[in-house]
Protein backbone atom coordinates (compact mmCIF):
# COMPACT_ATOMS: atom_id res chain seq x y z
CA UNK A 1 0.00 0.00 0.00
CA UNK A 2 2.65 2.34 0.29
CA UNK A 3 4.12 2.08 -2.81
CA UNK A 4 1.14 2.25 -4.33
CA UNK A 5 -0.17 6.04 -2.39
CA UNK A 6 3.95 6.88 -3.57
CA UNK A 7 2.11 6.65 -6.62
CA UNK A 8 -0.61 8.51 -6.62
CA UNK A 9 0.22 11.12 -3.51
CA UNK A 10 0.04 14.78 -5.17
CA UNK A 11 -1.98 13.97 -8.40
CA UNK A 12 -4.59 16.24 -8.93
CA UNK A 13 -6.93 13.52 -9.23
CA UNK A 14 -6.71 9.86 -8.34
CA UNK A 15 -8.56 8.21 -11.96
CA UNK A 16 -9.52 9.39 -14.78
CA UNK A 17 -11.64 12.44 -14.99
CA UNK A 18 -11.75 16.61 -15.47
CA UNK A 19 -13.58 19.58 -15.06
CA UNK A 20 -15.52 19.88 -18.35
CA UNK A 21 -17.24 16.59 -18.20
CA UNK A 22 -17.59 16.88 -14.36
CA UNK A 23 -19.69 20.32 -15.25
CA UNK A 24 -21.66 18.24 -18.01
CA UNK A 25 -22.91 16.03 -15.43
CA UNK A 26 -23.86 18.99 -12.92
CA UNK A 27 -25.97 20.58 -16.24
CA UNK A 28 -28.00 17.67 -16.23
CA UNK A 29 -29.24 18.89 -12.55
CA UNK A 30 -32.24 20.95 -12.50
CA UNK A 31 -34.18 23.05 -10.47
CA UNK A 32 -31.56 22.42 -7.04
CA UNK A 33 -32.27 24.00 -3.89
CA UNK A 34 -30.22 27.42 -3.03
CA UNK A 35 -28.79 25.35 0.22
CA UNK A 36 -28.39 22.28 -1.44
CA UNK A 37 -27.08 19.16 0.31
CA UNK A 38 -24.48 16.82 -1.71
CA UNK A 39 -22.34 14.21 -0.62
CA UNK A 40 -19.14 13.28 -2.99
CA UNK A 41 -18.50 9.88 -2.10
CA UNK A 42 -14.94 8.68 -2.74
CA UNK A 43 -14.05 12.31 -3.21
CA UNK A 44 -9.74 11.45 -3.28
CA UNK A 45 -7.79 14.45 -3.19
CA UNK A 46 -11.20 16.40 -4.51
CA UNK A 47 -10.58 18.00 -8.02
CA UNK A 48 -13.99 17.60 -8.27
CA UNK A 49 -15.28 18.74 -4.94
CA UNK A 50 -13.96 22.14 -6.13
CA UNK A 51 -16.07 22.56 -8.80
CA UNK A 52 -18.87 21.41 -7.63
CA UNK A 53 -18.54 24.01 -4.47
CA UNK A 54 -17.61 26.53 -7.02
CA UNK A 55 -20.57 25.77 -9.33
CA UNK A 56 -23.82 24.94 -6.96
CA UNK A 57 -25.17 27.27 -3.73
CA UNK A 58 -25.21 24.33 -1.38
CA UNK A 59 -22.85 22.44 1.13
CA UNK A 60 -20.76 19.51 0.61
CA UNK A 61 -19.51 16.65 2.73
CA UNK A 62 -16.35 15.20 0.86
CA UNK A 63 -16.18 11.43 2.03
CA UNK A 64 -12.99 9.14 1.96
CA UNK A 65 -10.95 6.98 4.03
CA UNK A 66 -7.38 8.12 2.82
CA UNK A 67 -6.65 10.60 5.26
CA UNK A 68 -3.91 12.58 3.21
CA UNK A 69 -6.77 12.82 0.56
CA UNK A 70 -8.60 14.83 2.96
CA UNK A 71 -5.97 17.03 3.84
CA UNK A 72 -5.29 17.60 0.27
CA UNK A 73 -8.85 18.47 -0.37
CA UNK A 74 -8.92 21.01 2.54
CA UNK A 75 -5.86 22.78 1.70
CA UNK A 76 -7.33 23.41 -1.37
CA UNK A 77 -10.42 24.81 -0.42
CA UNK A 78 -9.00 27.31 1.91
CA UNK A 79 -6.69 28.07 -1.23
CA UNK A 80 -10.32 28.66 -3.43
CA UNK A 81 -11.77 30.82 -0.45
CA UNK A 82 -14.26 27.48 -0.35
CA UNK A 83 -13.93 26.07 2.68
CA UNK A 84 -17.08 27.12 4.05
CA UNK A 85 -18.85 25.26 1.47
CA UNK A 86 -17.12 21.92 1.78
CA UNK A 87 -16.37 20.06 5.15
CA UNK A 88 -14.39 16.64 4.69
CA UNK A 89 -14.86 13.88 6.63
CA UNK A 90 -12.83 10.62 7.17
CA UNK A 91 -15.35 7.66 6.47
CA UNK A 92 -16.44 4.48 4.33
CA UNK A 93 -18.67 4.07 1.87
CA UNK A 94 -19.27 0.81 3.07
CA UNK A 95 -21.02 2.73 6.34
CA UNK A 96 -22.34 5.95 5.52
CA UNK A 97 -23.86 7.36 8.70
CA UNK A 98 -26.20 9.85 7.46
CA UNK A 99 -30.16 10.16 8.15
CA UNK A 100 -32.12 8.69 5.46
CA UNK A 101 -33.02 11.67 2.56
CA UNK A 102 -30.61 13.77 3.61
CA UNK A 103 -29.08 14.60 0.33
CA UNK A 104 -30.21 16.48 -2.92
CA UNK A 105 -27.37 14.88 -4.73
CA UNK A 106 -24.45 12.04 -4.04
CA UNK A 107 -21.64 12.43 -6.11
CA UNK A 108 -18.82 9.65 -6.70
CA UNK A 109 -16.13 10.21 -9.64
CA UNK A 110 -14.43 7.03 -10.55
CA UNK A 111 -15.25 5.50 -6.83
CA UNK A 112 -18.21 3.35 -6.72
CA UNK A 113 -16.28 0.15 -8.21
CA UNK A 114 -14.70 -0.11 -4.82
CA UNK A 115 -18.69 -1.27 -3.45
CA UNK A 116 -19.91 -2.06 -6.61
CA UNK A 117 -21.95 -0.13 -9.26
CA UNK A 118 -25.50 -2.13 -8.46
CA UNK A 119 -24.85 -2.34 -4.86
CA UNK A 120 -24.16 1.34 -4.22
CA UNK A 121 -27.01 2.43 -6.71
CA UNK A 122 -29.16 0.10 -3.86
CA UNK A 123 -27.58 1.33 -1.05
CA UNK A 124 -27.05 5.10 -1.30
CA UNK A 125 -30.48 5.51 -3.21
CA UNK A 126 -32.16 5.85 0.94
CA UNK A 127 -29.53 8.69 1.46
CA UNK A 128 -31.72 10.81 -1.67
CA UNK A 129 -34.49 13.01 -1.09
CA UNK A 130 -37.17 12.29 -3.59
CA UNK A 131 -36.34 13.50 -6.52
CA UNK A 132 -32.66 13.98 -5.46
CA UNK A 133 -30.08 13.23 -8.06
CA UNK A 134 -26.98 10.34 -8.42
CA UNK A 135 -24.34 10.93 -9.93
CA UNK A 136 -21.21 8.70 -11.06
CA UNK A 137 -18.53 7.67 -13.35
CA UNK A 138 -18.23 3.67 -13.58
CA UNK A 139 -15.34 1.69 -15.72
CA UNK A 140 -17.22 0.32 -18.65
CA UNK A 141 -16.81 -1.57 -22.11
CA UNK A 142 -18.37 0.71 -25.02
CA UNK A 143 -17.81 -2.54 -27.77
CA UNK A 144 -18.17 -6.11 -27.54
CA UNK A 145 -15.53 -7.50 -29.75
CA UNK A 146 -12.98 -7.01 -26.85
CA UNK A 147 -9.28 -7.87 -27.35
CA UNK A 148 -8.06 -11.14 -25.49
CA UNK A 149 -5.51 -9.16 -24.12
CA UNK A 150 -7.57 -6.45 -23.21
CA UNK A 151 -9.93 -8.96 -21.50
CA UNK A 152 -7.29 -10.57 -19.59
CA UNK A 153 -6.58 -7.56 -17.88
CA UNK A 154 -9.82 -6.27 -17.11
CA UNK A 155 -11.19 -9.69 -15.85
CA UNK A 156 -8.26 -9.85 -13.28
CA UNK A 157 -8.19 -6.24 -12.46
CA UNK A 158 -12.04 -5.80 -11.92
CA UNK A 159 -13.51 -8.90 -12.90
CA UNK A 160 -17.42 -6.81 -12.45
CA UNK A 161 -16.56 -4.72 -15.20
CA UNK A 162 -19.60 -4.26 -17.43
CA UNK A 163 -20.82 -2.42 -20.62
CA UNK A 164 -22.47 0.63 -20.82
CA UNK A 165 -25.87 -1.32 -21.83
CA UNK A 166 -25.18 -3.73 -18.92
CA UNK A 167 -25.22 -0.38 -16.81
CA UNK A 168 -28.49 1.36 -18.40
CA UNK A 169 -30.36 -2.16 -17.41
CA UNK A 170 -29.09 -2.47 -13.39
CA UNK A 171 -30.18 1.82 -13.63
CA UNK A 172 -33.49 0.63 -15.02
CA UNK A 173 -33.95 -2.11 -12.25
CA UNK A 174 -32.99 0.19 -9.34
CA UNK A 175 -35.96 1.83 -10.10
CA UNK A 176 -33.87 5.38 -10.96
CA UNK A 177 -34.54 7.85 -14.08
CA UNK A 178 -31.85 8.49 -16.51
CA UNK A 179 -30.90 11.64 -17.60
CA UNK A 180 -28.05 11.17 -19.26
CA UNK A 181 -24.86 9.55 -19.68
CA UNK A 182 -22.01 9.95 -21.89
CA UNK A 183 -18.13 8.78 -21.68
CA UNK A 184 -15.06 10.45 -20.66
CA UNK A 185 -12.89 11.76 -23.31
CA UNK A 186 -9.49 10.14 -23.80
CA UNK A 187 -7.75 13.25 -22.48
CA UNK A 188 -9.42 13.00 -19.29
CA UNK A 189 -7.29 9.47 -18.78
CA UNK A 190 -4.03 11.73 -19.35
CA UNK A 191 -3.86 15.34 -18.40
CA UNK A 192 -4.94 14.57 -14.77
CA UNK A 193 -3.91 11.34 -14.17
CA UNK A 194 -1.66 9.08 -16.15
CA UNK A 195 0.60 11.48 -16.87
CA UNK A 196 1.21 12.43 -13.45
CA UNK A 197 1.84 8.80 -12.74
CA UNK A 198 4.34 8.58 -15.58
CA UNK A 199 6.30 11.38 -14.64
CA UNK A 200 7.38 9.52 -11.02
CA UNK A 201 7.65 5.99 -12.84
CA UNK A 202 11.70 6.53 -13.21
CA UNK A 203 12.59 7.80 -9.57
CA UNK A 204 10.43 4.79 -8.22
CA UNK A 205 12.21 2.25 -10.47
CA UNK A 206 15.83 3.73 -9.15
CA UNK A 207 14.38 3.69 -5.62
CA UNK A 208 12.44 0.40 -5.39
CA UNK A 209 15.05 -1.73 -8.48
CA UNK A 210 15.77 -4.18 -5.27
CA UNK A 211 12.09 -4.48 -4.45
CA UNK A 212 10.41 -6.98 -6.41
CA UNK A 213 6.60 -6.83 -4.92
CA UNK A 214 7.08 -2.75 -5.49
CA UNK A 215 8.74 -3.56 -8.90
CA UNK A 216 5.45 -5.29 -9.89
CA UNK A 217 3.16 -2.78 -8.67
CA UNK A 218 5.50 -0.16 -10.78
CA UNK A 219 5.65 -2.42 -14.21
CA UNK A 220 1.54 -2.91 -13.44
CA UNK A 221 1.11 0.59 -13.93
CA UNK A 222 3.05 0.68 -17.03
CA UNK A 223 1.05 -1.78 -18.16
CA UNK A 224 -1.96 -0.33 -17.84
CA UNK A 225 -1.12 2.96 -19.52
CA UNK A 226 0.29 0.41 -22.78
CA UNK A 227 -3.17 -0.88 -22.70
CA UNK A 228 -5.02 2.27 -23.05
CA UNK A 229 -2.80 3.27 -25.47
CA UNK A 230 -3.95 0.54 -27.42
CA UNK A 231 -7.44 0.11 -26.91
CA UNK A 232 -8.64 3.11 -25.98
CA UNK A 233 -11.54 2.70 -28.42
CA UNK A 234 -13.00 -0.43 -26.49
CA UNK A 235 -13.43 0.83 -23.03
CA UNK A 236 -13.34 4.29 -20.68
CA UNK A 237 -15.25 5.71 -17.78
CA UNK A 238 -18.63 6.35 -18.18
CA UNK A 239 -20.60 8.89 -16.97
CA UNK A 240 -24.03 8.29 -15.53
CA UNK A 241 -26.70 11.03 -14.35
CA UNK A 242 -29.62 9.51 -12.78
CA UNK A 243 -32.56 10.63 -10.62
CA UNK A 244 -34.63 9.04 -7.88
Amino acid sequence: MNIFFEIHQGNLREGPGDSQSTLCALSYLKNLPVESHILDIGCGPGMQTIDLAKNTSGKIIALDNHQPYLDELQRRAVTEKLSNKIAVQNGSMFDLNFAPESFDVIWSEGAIYIIGFEKGLQEWKKFLKRGGYLVASEIAWFREDIPEELQKFWTQAYPAIKTVKEHLQIISNANYRLLAHFPLPESAWWQNYYHSIEKKLPQLESKYYNDPEAMELLNAEKFEMELFRKYSSFYGYEFYVIQK
